[in-house]
């Protein structure tokens, strides 16, 4: 991810019959393409779940609108230089429809356009529900590069 100069980079599309970029297994319709679209995410894992994909679909305001406020860098941008490929979900504490904050850590693998060189992003994410919405906090990023 990036965050700078090209927050006009228009996002992909994705037909909603599509598989969900999240790997969920799920059609993108059902799964993260109604949380991208404005549905609330019922946990934190399924907001973390559609910020993954809105990397993946280059769609930084999503990404605006799901950051909590009192954390969120003035500009947000995705990187049209980098291509997800994958995301792992490690492990998920608290986040359920009843709690007020919860914790998700994954993996996401990424490849850069050009140069060829791959990467990891492994990330504990910290979320809070704010009036019954999920809303991404910050994290403890732990990036790793492949050669």
């Amino acid at each position: 991810m990036s965050f700078g100069s090209a927050a006009s980079r228009r996002p992909r599309r994705l037909d909603d019959s599509a598989p969900c970029p999240c790997g969920s297994g799920d059609a993108f319709g059902g799964c993260c393409g109604s949380v991208i679209a404005g549905a609330d995410a019922p946990t934190a894992e399924r907001l973390m779940r559609s910020r993954y994909t809105a990397f993946w679909l280059g769609d930084a305001g999503h990404l605006t609108r799901t950051w909590h406020p009192r954390t969120r860098p003035d500009d947000i941008d995705v990187d049209p230089e980098v291509r997800w490929t994958r995301l792992e979900i490690v492990d998920a504490a608290g986040g359920g429809q009843e709690d007020a904050t919860g914790v998700v850590e994954f993996r996401a693998g990424w490849a850069q356009r050009s140069g060829g060189t791959e990467g990891e992003l492994h990330e504990r994410s910290r979320f809070a529900r704010v009036r019954g919405r999920w809303f991404y906090l910050d994290a403890d990023p732990r990036p790793r590069e492949r050669p």
